[in-house]
């Protein structure tokens, strides 16, 4: 059996699943997602699926937020509701879903609340970058940059979080 590439361990106990390089086709002969490659001809399956649900954004009042986005991203707020009193998931077109979060349990229930995204970690689309910027001028919303590259801008929403907006 092959070890794993040099500086990455395996967790304690963890125990690749190995499957012969003649059975990672599937769905009628489609390749399943790229996998790692290991000396031998088998590949390491792992059971976490390549794609992210929901990203966690840590905000301090979960009402004032929840109507923020709603206006960023043209939600009606009386379609997004809050959960348990800390979590408002946002209805998003497609991919990954954002859950606005007060995080009591990262911090949250501290003076100050859970620290903010200092660096933009996922970014929002668009097909009007400058419609976009002229949009957030208007609801007021804080520029942390004017559009780079003709292609991206970063915008704080009330939480100091940075988030980016980017030309599809």
């Amino acid at each position: 059996m092959s070890q794993m590439p040099i500086g990455k361990e395996p967790p304690e106990g963890y125990r690749p699943h190995m499957v012969p390089k003649a059975l990672k086709m599937i769905h009628g002969g489609k390749p399943m997602i790229e996998q790692q490659q290991i000396d031998d001809g088998m590949t390491i399956t792992s059971p976490i699926m390549n794609k992210v649900g929901s990203i966690f954004v840590p905000v301090r009042d979960i009402e004032k937020s929840r109507s923020w986005y709603c206006r960023v991203l043209g939600l009606n707020e009386a379609d997004v509701q809050i959960m348990n009193g800390h979590l408002c998931p946002l209805p998003m077109m497609d991919g990954a879903g954002i859950i606005l979060d007060t995080m009591p349990m990262w911090g949250g229930d501290q003076p100050g609340g859970a620290p903010s995204i200092e660096t933009p970690a996922f970014m929002l689309l668009t097909e009007d970058l400058q419609g976009s910027l002229d949009y957030m001028k208007e609801l007021g919303v804080e520029l942390v940059t004017d559009i780079q590259h003709d292609h991206w801008f970063v915008v704080n929403d009330p939480d100091g979080n940075k988030l980016m907006i980017c030309r599809v």
